[in-house]
């Protein structure tokens, strides 16, 4: 299994690759007769969060879908498909009925009064789902979308499995688009860790990768003249997250009007542009040398959103830039433009690779925000198993003398990528300082497509399938 996502795996670990982690959470889902063993624990803590772990799914889908060929030549391809259908295989056994997705496992109030080792974590793990009567459109769309370009993944690796990967996707979308509502209104409880903002961009963009994954023209349908006026807001460009997938899907459905859009007509195919046309606006706020850049930026060059977890709009940002070049590369478009002046693929390509650097130690810190790469990264990752050591015997509250150790941490979390610097471009490399070092598992998924994209520059595939 790929290490920048092994550190946080749940369950029983097969070709455990990292020594100080070993099986754990294997009574998952055993109060409603579910393996939810599987799956990948959020960040630094014990929970299972199903709508920022979909999204690393899908990011990770998209990744290996673009760049997989890169993958293969450093001999990671196998690795992070694995870890992607540890995800998978737990969102399938999450989605036991049409309408009925679990969406968390464990109390986070409970998770964060203890400090503690994942492998002997004993507290109530109790199961949280989304139904008809307390729905959850993002997140089950989100998993719809996990689904469909895990399925595109699959397809020729493992039919089978791709075809009930798609079955699943198809079934949770109609699930979010029939019974519609916002997940952490239904369920209050997740307001304070992983609250949406809305479900129209989850909506667009699970169909988005549905038509991907289907060829089926309803889903090109949806995303264009049934819902486009209602949730793409086009013209408005948008930061990509975990929360909002709108930058994502104008770039996704970009790849359709680059590679695919010579038989789409009319209305649906003016929604196309239209979606290119906000990518676009996206991706020249991007380029510092613009005639309209983006000022939420770091005088180190980093683009910076939030004091929380950074570097996640940093990553995500460049990720798009770089898919976005690759598509311009590949069907010889040779100008980006950008409020009178044009810009070229390999523009985008070194506003991507900027970024990159930036996090693996080209910045004022002189540091690599990539634990383990580089020889200074920070040494107190806020991750309960990287801060205990392995060996130690520990419960739940005597734990936390290991989160306030002024030791560096004993276990090191290869691959993972902290939340990163403060607008000043200043790192505090504190083990309480979750803000900054608490790594996450969409930051990984996120850092291992802009990397494998970067290694060279290559012709991507005009079609997933």
């Amino acid at each position: 299994m790929d290490t920048s996502l092994y550190f946080c795996a749940a369950g029983k670990l097969v070709n455990n690759k990292i020594s100080w982690r070993g099986d754990s959470a294997l009574g998952d889902g055993k109060e409603e007769n579910l393996d939810l063993t599987k799956g990948m624990y959020d960040a630094g803590d014990l929970m299972k969060f199903g709508f920022p772990m979909a999204f690393t799914a899908t990011i990770l889908s998209w990744a290996i879908l673009e760049y997989g060929d890169q993958m293969k030549q450093a001999k990671e391809l196998d690795h992070i498909q694995e870890s992607l259908k540890w995800i998978t295989d737990y969102l399938i056994n999450a989605h036991p009925s049409g309408n009925v997705l679990y969406i968390q496992v464990g109390d986070p109030e409970l998770d964060h009064k203890c400090w503690e080792r994942p492998e002997v974590m004993i507290e109530r793990r109790p199961l949280i789902q989304v139904n008809t009567t307390y729905p959850g459109t993002d997140v089950a769309a989100e998993t719809a979308a996990a689904m469909a370009s895990a399925s595109l993944v699959f397809r020729k690796k493992n039919s089978a499995y791709s075809k009930l990967l798609l079955k699943h996707a198809e079934q949770l979308f109609n699930f979010a688009d029939t019974y519609r509502g916002t997940y952490s209104i239904s369920i209050p409880g997740v307001q304070k860790y992983y609250n949406s903002t809305g479900y129209g961009d989850e909506l667009l963009w699970a169909a988005a990768w549905l038509y991907h994954a289907t060829g089926d023209h309803s889903y090109l349908t949806y995303v264009t003249v049934k819902n486009g006026n209602s949730f793409a807001n086009w013209g408005m460009p948008t930061w990509f997250c975990w929360d909002n997938k709108l930058a994502g899907t104008q770039v996704l459905l970009s790849r359709v009007s680059f590679f695919g859009s010579k038989d789409i007509l009319g209305a649906e195919n003016i929604a196309l542009q239209l979606y290119r046309k906000t990518a676009e606006a996206v991706l020249c706020g991007l380029l510092p040398n613009s005639r309209t850049p983006t000022s939420q930026r770091t005088d180190g060059g980093l683009i910076w959103v939030s004091e929380w977890n950074a570097l996640q709009y940093s990553v995500a940002s460049a990720f798009l830039s770089l898919v976005y070049s690759d598509y311009m590369q590949t069907s010889q478009t040779k100008t980006l433009y950008c409020n009178g002046e044009l810009y070229q693929p390999n523009d985008l390509r070194k506003f991507a690779l900027s970024q990159a650097d930036y996090i693996l130690g080209s910045n004022p810190m002189k540091m690599s925000y990539l634990v383990g790469y580089g020889s200074n990264y920070p040494q107190y990752v806020h991750h309960r198993g990287a801060s205990i050591p392995r060996y130690a015997n520990t419960g739940c509250s005597d734990g936390f003398k290991w989160l306030n150790s002024t030791d560096p941490n004993p276990n090191l979390a290869i691959g993972a990528l902290v939340g990163g610097p403060f607008l000043n471009d200043t790192y505090s490399d504190s083990r309480n300082n979750s803000q900054q070092g608490e790594p996450t598992t969409y930051n990984s998924a996120l850092i291992v497509g802009l990397l494998s994209g970067l290694i060279t520059t290559s012709s991507v595939a005009q079609s997933f399938t």
